[in-house]
């Protein structure tokens, strides 16, 4: 794969160290979610610790036509992220992907992904969020929230400081994908519908070469 870099920051400013996170729809979304999540739900009915056990196998190896075609649509999306990112040398890896199921109460606990270059997560089914439980305002069902890495980076923040928000909260869609690194730590709210959200997440994993070594200057 080749790719461009982007051309140096005018005026000396230089952006270090960010963060780069990838959110899109997926055109022809409605027809696959629908086979999608007929193969989700069978997955689930043959393996009730499915969304737990999930270094237990891979998805994107099952001979699906509809996951072959979520599996083709993560490589083109991984391709265009390294590509944002001016990384123009060739670059190998292996996707391993599994599916969640979260019913009403359902959550996971904030957390990041060892050993994955990124991670993503592409949405098949999404509920509206359900009513309101209890006194609190600050509930946020079917959401899912990212944590900036740089701990305690916010605390000197003034206004228009683009370093000022600790995490980024959104509520994706169906036919959403996302990637973000894998060391990024992210937290799923708990379902509050009692329609059952599903999403199948994958990790890159790099299959490695020294080529991939910083060069030292």
């Amino acid at each position: 794969m080749t790719g461009k870099k982007e051309p140096p920051a005018a005026d000396g400013f230089k952006t270090l160290w960010p963060t780069i996170f990838l959110q899109r729809s997926l055109p022809g979304h409605e027809a696959a979610n629908r086979v999608l999540l007929q193969t989700v739900m069978a997955q689930d009915a043959a393996q009730a610790d499915m969304t737990t056990d999930y270094l237990s196998g891979n998805l994107f190896t099952l001979e699906d036509p509809a996951l072959q075609w979520l599996k083709g649509c993560v490589n083109k999306t991984v391709i265009d992220y390294f590509r944002h990112l001016g990384m123009d040398y060739p670059i190998n890896w292996s996707l391993q992907a599994w599916a969640n199921i979260n019913r009403l109460g359902d959550y996971h606990d904030a957390h990041n992904h060892p050993r994955a270059y990124l991670s993503g997560t592409y949405y098949v089914r999404v509920p509206k969020p359900g009513g309101e439980i209890g006194t609190r305002k600050d509930l946020r069902s079917g959401c899912i929230t990212f944590y900036d890495p740089r701990g305690a980076v916010n605390m000197t923040a003034i206004k228009r400081d683009p370093y000022i928000e600790a995490e980024y909260t959104l509520r994706p869609a169906a036919g959403t994908v996302l990637l973000w690194p894998g060391f990024l730590n992210h937290f799923v709210h708990p379902n509050l519908s009692d329609e059952p959200r599903v999403s199948i997440s994958f990790n890159v994993v790099l299959k490695w070469s020294d080529d991939y070594l910083p060069a030292q200057e």
